[in-house]
């Protein structure tokens, strides 16, 4: 494993080691919690960085225990949340500077931030551009961005 932490070469592709960091947070706050992280960490992928993905709104529940900064409930609230994910090739100690973004900038006393270990495929530039399932190689459609097309 070098230093980018790639552990494994293809002709089309690499992979990497690193976490899937996944972040519920109230909609409205969520490109807050983003943008702070982007501050410390320029999620990259490739070619492109800021990558990030962004769920719909569900349903995140919990229940205030004695002690906590809120008055203790007896049954669980409920709270619309959206769920931020995004991958980092860091692991451990290295993720300290982007957990301690996301406790600032999160408006919850206990946020919930899940740090899975993870691998991802990156492509080798220059492969299989004139593949014809790339969507520059059809007729452009609706979800290609209009700076792309």
């Amino acid at each position: 494993m070098g230093e980018d932490n790639t552990v494994t070469a293809a002709s089309r592709f690499t992979l990497q080691q690193g976490t899937r960091v996944l972040v519920q947070v109230p909609q409205q706050a969520a490109g807050r919690v983003l943008m702070a992280m982007l501050a410390v960490e320029p999620l990259g992928w490739g070619d492109y960085d800021q990558v990030a993905f962004t769920t719909c709104a569900g349903v995140q529940q919990f229940r205030s225990r004695p002690g906590a900064r809120n008055a203790a409930t007896e049954v669980a609230v409920e709270v619309a949340c959206v769920e931020l994910q995004v991958f980092v090739a860091k692991s451990g100690a290295a993720l300290q500077s982007l957990i301690t973004a996301i406790y600032h900038a999160h408006p919850y006393e206990e946020p919930v931030i899940q740090l899975i270990p993870a691998q991802r495929s990156c492509h080798v530039r220059g492969m299989d551009e004139d593949n014809p399932n790339r969507f520059w190689n059809q007729k452009s459609a609706d979800w290609v961005p209009a700076a792309h097309r």
